[in-house]
């Protein structure tokens, strides 16, 4: 691979990786709900690894350009975050880092799992991010053929943010393990987080729609 570019776009993907978003808040919020938080932190990188595997096998751009379903992914993906969102604010009043109120059943554990995982690979902000991004750092010029490249920086990116992510659910358990009230304030924010970002993603769905609506009826 040509090494200005892998560089160039290791800066690039660390610098989206530590930026506090959706993902910051699941893993932080179940985190502290469960015993430990790599199920979430795993579960947001396999997402991750789905778009990587579809951006390889040049899935990824063709489900981008067929017109229409971008936006269904978009409210699929709000409804979801949504849900989710509420789910974590109902839960805010029992959160906790002590090891005694934490839960830690294996069905639990898979259940934030896939959670994680869906958080991250329903997200259309990631698929936009695979699909307009990283192939701008692909060189047609290199030894390696472009799918294995677009492989290789889609993979690098899940190493980056599975560095953050566990930097992130670590330093919160530090800071919040003797301060519970600290650490229902941060589960609510982050449901809030979700619900904020689940509602902006479905506003921008459904505004066009209901501006045209409004159109022949003479609404401004």
């Amino acid at each position: 691979m040509n090494p200005q570019l892998f560089l160039a776009f290791m800066f690039v993907a660390a610098a989206l990786a530590c930026t506090p978003g959706v993902d910051w808040a699941y893993s932080i919020a179940a985190g502290l709900r469960q015993r430990s938080f790599v199920p979430a932190v795993a579960g947001l990188c396999s997402g991750y690894v789905v778009h990587t595997l579809l951006m390889a096998a040049g899935l990824a751009a063709l489900l981008a350009g067929v017109p229409g379903l971008l936006g269904w992914l978009t409210l699929a993906g709000a409804g979801y975050l949504l849900w989710l969102g509420a789910a974590t604010i109902r839960s805010w009043r029992g959160a906790s880092f002590s090891a005694e109120g934490a839960v830690g059943q294996p069905a639990n554990q898979l259940r934030t799992f896939f959670q994680g995982m869906g958080t991250s690979g329903i997200n259309p902000k990631g698929l936009l991010f695979f699909v307009a991004l990283v192939p701008q750092f692909v060189s047609p010029e290199a030894a390696l053929p472009v799918p294995v490249q677009s492989g290789l920086l889609g993979l690098t990116f899940v190493l980056l943010v599975a560095v953050v992510y566990t930097v992130v659910a670590l330093a919160s358990r530090k800071l919040l393990q003797s301060r519970p009230a600290a650490a229902r304030v941060v589960t609510l924010s982050s449901g809030i987080i979700m619900v904020g970002l689940g509602a902006v993603l479905l506003a921008e769905q459904l505004l066009p729609h209901l501006q045209a609506f409004s159109r022949p009826w003479g609404v401004s």
